[in-house]
Parts: structure tokens; C-alpha cells; sequence
């Protein structure tokens, strides 16, 4: 950990100051809309029970389907930090208009009888009596918007808004405990000093504080400008180094924004395509990690223009078909109908078929002579399973291949994060899972992938997906396309995970080796 500190020490502190960031601009605006909402509804007791209801539900809703409504959306959607702004202004209004109508409602009525007795409007009694009253309570409810806003901020990564969530999920996603640590322990501190910071705040206007600061209470108001001057200084460098890293001018000056979804053979696809399009002088947005099917929801909103898909996938979860297992068939409806629905362009094959993978450990396989899914089967009454969201809930996923395979698990499967459950099953947690058939992490873990002899699963030939006005804008694009088209087999893209996965190393080295040793860059 101390090792990857000493030699990340700048990058860490970059998304710590791109998560501060996005908390301190996200609470800003939710005080500018919460705290006039609030109080207009203690003067319109009609609205009350609407705005307050409508805050809740906002704040319940899934980040990840919220994002997904946002993305499509002019002006205050799209890929990047401003979707993630909205999603967290949404999480925070609840509690700083809820803590508003408290504080102002909770002003003892003869107080406010008194003043206006003085002859005070309605104003002056908002200004001067009930706002300085309930202040203490209003910034309690902007602090448990502040520490809940930290902790929303991570799911940020999904939509390549930046953020310590970059480091929590590419640490789940690698097994790797100091990525976890970078993400998590700054975000937990963070959160720990703006409690902290803003129970000093609060104190200084509970009605009854001594006015005479003591110098304990001295140092604690040191203490927050000091916090205060940190996270100025945090902002202005993550701002300084994103000037730098922001791409410079190029031979085409048509940039191009390459995605890709939330596991490491995506990553290094989308990565092989960035890497190609830069050495003929293309200038590319990253924007990798996209959570569930955000990645497609943002080619369609213009955000950005390519990312790898599966034909499966696109067949049975975006296009909604009933699984069938031809690839040449299924490759020509999936081209069809994405040029005809969404203007989008699929490539060629890369020349992998990357299908769902039922695994279960090696040691296991070895003992009960496993070597297919029906020899399996009746095993299953003992086991348990677990399964990534994605094969849990797909029209080609769990339901369908419970059936085929007449599977009878000890209790229903549990769903997890897909990485996660490839460490379920090596630390015997569960006993089969649903991975990815060129994952380098079956080797690494001695997994045993189980033959699918009734060849339940459709075809998932990797792809990319284009938008067809991105390949007219930048012809680069389509030459890069043609040259990978059947360039990866099923062994390499296995080898290449592995290397990511197992060997721990970054993916763009990686990359950088197989390309070279293609020949497709010098």
C-alpha cells in the first residue's frame, strides 16, 4: 500500500479533489433550490406534502437507472461530471428542505407573535428571527446532505464523471485491496471532517451559545478555514491538471469519445481502438466504466461515438429478440436493426466469442468429474450460486438457463457484482457462477468453465458499435475498424485479461505490447 501510495501519490490527489469537486458544486446548488423551496412551502402549507414527497421519492430512486434517464437529456444530461452533478443536487434536496420547514416551523410561536407585534413584516420576521433561529437546524440538514452527497459521489465513476469510485471499482473489478483503500479511506475521511467541520458550524447558532469565543472554540474555527482553504487548494489542482491532461491539437481535429462498460476486457478493447486512432494523429476522449447499459444510452444521446459490445447482448438485452443460437444470423439481424433503429454501425467480429461462462472451481470439477452443465445439474440441489446483475435479470440469462439445465439451487441465487463473484467462488462463498469465457481470471483462480452441451447461450461475437455520422466525420475511425476486424483471438483477448487481471498491469502497457507486436502501431 505504501509502495502504490509513494508512486500514485499525484493521481490519488486528483480524484480526491475531482470528488470534492463534484460534492462542493452538487450542495451548492441544492442549497440554492432546497433552502428557498423550504421555506416557500412553510408559507404554502398546500405544497408541503407534494415537494416533500417528491424529494423523497427522487432520493429513491437507483442511481444507476437515474442516470440513465439523465443522459438522454439536453442541456443537463450527457457523459461526464455535469450527469453526475444533477443525480447528487437530486440526493441532497431532501434533507436541506426537509431540516428548512423543521427549523422555521420549530420557532416558538411567541417569539414570532412578538415580532410581529413590533411591527415587523413578513419578511423582516424571515430574516431576522426565523432564519437566525433555525439556522443550526438548516446546517444540520445541510451536513447529512454533505456526508450523503460523499457517499452517492462514488457511483459518479459510472458515467465517467471522475471521482474516488474510479479507484473502488477497478479495485473490486482487479481484487486489488490498495485500490479499495485509495477510494475508500479518503472518501470516509472526507465525510468525517465535514461532519465534524459543519457540528462546529452548527454550534456557532444554536441560540444559546456563548458568544465569548473560548479558545477551544478558536481552534475549531481554525480548523474549519483550514478545511476550507484545502479544499480550494484541492479544487484549483484538480483544475490545473486537467488543463494539462486535456487533449491538445492534433492532425485530425475531429476528436473521438471511445467508451466502454464497467469490466476489464471492454476497457482493453476500447483501449486497443484509442491507442490506434492516437498513433495516426486522432485526438480521443476516454470515457471507460460506464455502468450497466449507460454505454448505449450515451452512443444513441450523441455523447459519445464507439464502444465494444457483444452480439448477444445487443440481440437479446438491447433489441429485446428471442436468444437463438446462429451467429452469422444473429450477427446480421443485430447490423440490420442497429442501422435501421439507432443509425449506429456494427463492426466486423474482432474474431473472439466471449459467452457467458458457467464456472465453478477447479478442485470441485476434479473431484465430481465435472466437464458440462448437465453433469452439474444434479449437484446444484447442494450448491449455491451466484450471479452478476447482468445474467441475473436477462431475457438469455438466469431464468432461461434454470430451466434449460433443470437447476435446483440450496436457496436463491445471490446477485453481485460480477467481479465480486469470481472471489465468492474462489473463497468458497458460492459454489458456481456465471462469468466470462475469455475472463483471465479463470486461470488465475483455477476455475473450471462447464461446457454448455445444450447450448442454451447465443452467440457473443465481439463487436464494435459506431455511430454512423462519427464514421463519416472521421474516416481514421472505420480505417481502425477494417484493420481489427477478426484481429483478436479467443486465446489472445484471454491472454490479455489475464495480464490486467492476474498479472496486475496496466492496461495500457498491455495494450501498447499486443499492437506493437501486431504491427498495427510502431
Amino acid at each position: 500500500m505504501l509502495e502504490f501510495l509513494k508512486s500514485n501519490w499525484s493521481d490519488i490527489l486528483a480524484h480526491i479533489a475531482q470528488h470534492v469537486w463534484l460534492v462542493a458544486i452538487s450542495i451548492a446548488i441544492a442549497i440554492l433550490i432546497a433552502l428557498p423551496v423550504g421555506i416557500l412551502i412553510t408559507r404554502k402549507k398546500r405544497l408541503r406534502g407534494p415537494v416533500l414527497g417528491i424529494a423523497n421519492v427522487m432520493q429513491t430512486i437507483p442511481s444507476l437507472a437515474l442516470f440513465g434517464f439523465l443522459i438522454p437529456l439536453p442541456f443537463i444530461g450527457g457523459i461526464g461530471p455535469r450527469t453526475a452533478i444533477v443525480a447528487l443536487v437530486f440526493y441532497a434536496l431532501l434533507p436541506i428542505i426537509r431540516n428548512t420547514v423543521t427549523g422555521i416551523l420549530g420557532v416558538d410561536a411567541n417569539v414570532r407573535e412578538a415580532a410581529v407585534a413590533m411591527g415587523m413584516t413578513d419578511r423582516q420576521v424571515l430574516f431576522k428571527v426565523e432564519l437566525p433561529l433555525a439556522m443550526s437546524v438548516i446546517l444540520t440538514g445541510v451536513r447529512v446532505a454533505v456526508v450523503i452527497t460523499i457517499g452517492v459521489a462514488i457511483i459518479a465513476a459510472t458515467v465517467g464523471a471522475g471521482g474516488l469510485g474510479e479507484y473502488i471499482f477497478a479495485g473490486l473489478r482487479n481484487n486489488k485491496s490498495e485500490l479499495l483503500l485509495a477510494g475508500a479511506v479518503p472518501s470516509a475521511v472526507m465525510a468525517l471532517i465535514a461532519d465534524f467541520g459543519f457540528s462546529v458550524i452548527e454550534k456557532r447558532f444554536e441560540p444559546d451559545a456563548k458568544r465569548i469565543a473560548t479558545s477551544r472554540q478558536r481552534f475549531l474555527r481554525g480548523l474549519a478555514w483550514a478545511t476550507l482553504a484545502l479544499t480550494i487548494v484541492l479544487m484549483g489542482y484538480a483544475t490545473w491538471r486537467g488543463m494539462r491532461s486535456s487533449p491538445g491539437s492534433s492532425i485530425n481535429s475531429a476528436p473521438v469519445t471511445i467508451a466502454s462498460k464497467d469490466f476489464t476486457e471492454s476497457e482493453l478493447l476500447a483501449e486497443i481502438v484509442a491507442q490506434m486512432l492516437e498513433s495516426k494523429g486522432v485526438a480521443v476522449n476516454r470515457r471507460f466504466d460506464l455502468g450497466g447499459n449507460l454505454v448505449h444510452t450515451a452512443l444513441l444521446a450523441g455523447e459519445i461515438d464507439l464502444y465494444p459490445e457483444y452480439t448477444g447482448t445487443a440481440f437479446t438485452a438491447i433489441l429485446h429478440h428471442v436468444p437463438i443460437s446462429e451467429p452469422k444470423a444473429v450477427y446480421d439481424q443485430v447490423k440490420r436493426d442497429y442501422a435501421e433503429q439507432f443509425k449506429v454501425e456494427v463492426g466486423a467480429p474482432l474474431g473472439f466469442d466471449n459467452t457467458f461462462a458457467i464456472l465453478v472451481r477447479g478442485e470441485d470439477a476434479r473431484r465430481l468429474n465435472l466437464k458440462t452443465i448437465s453433469q452439474a445439474a444434479p449437484h446444484t440441489k447442494q450448491w449455491r450460486a451466484g450471479f452478476g446483475e447482468d445474467f441475473k435479470n436477462r431475457a438469455d440469462g438466469y431464468p432461461g438457463f434454470a430451466r434449460a439445465y433443470g437447476l435446483q439451487f440450496i436457496q436463491e441465487p445471490q446477485q453481485m457484482a460480477l467481479d465480486l463473484s469470481y472471489t465468492a467462488l474462489a473463497s468458497r462463498k458460492v459454489d458456481l457462477i456465471a462469468g466470462n469465457s475469455t475472463d483471465g481470471r479463470i486461470a488465475a483462480l483455477d476455475l473450471v468453465q462447464l461446457e454448455d452441451d445444450r447450448h442454451y447461450f447465443p452467440p457473443y461475437e465481439a463487436v464494435f458499435m459506431a455511430r454512423q455520422d462519427s464514421l463519416a466525420r472521421v474516416p481514421a475511425l472505420r480505417e481502425v475498424l477494417q484493420k481489427l476486424a477478426g484481429a483478436i483471438s479467443t486465446d489472445e483477448m484471454r491472454k490479455l485479461n489475464y495480464e490486467v487481471d492476474g498479472a496486475k498491469r496496466d492496461k495500457k502497457v498491455v495494450v501498447r505490447e499486443w499492437l506493437v507486436g501486431k504491427g498495427f502501431v510502431q
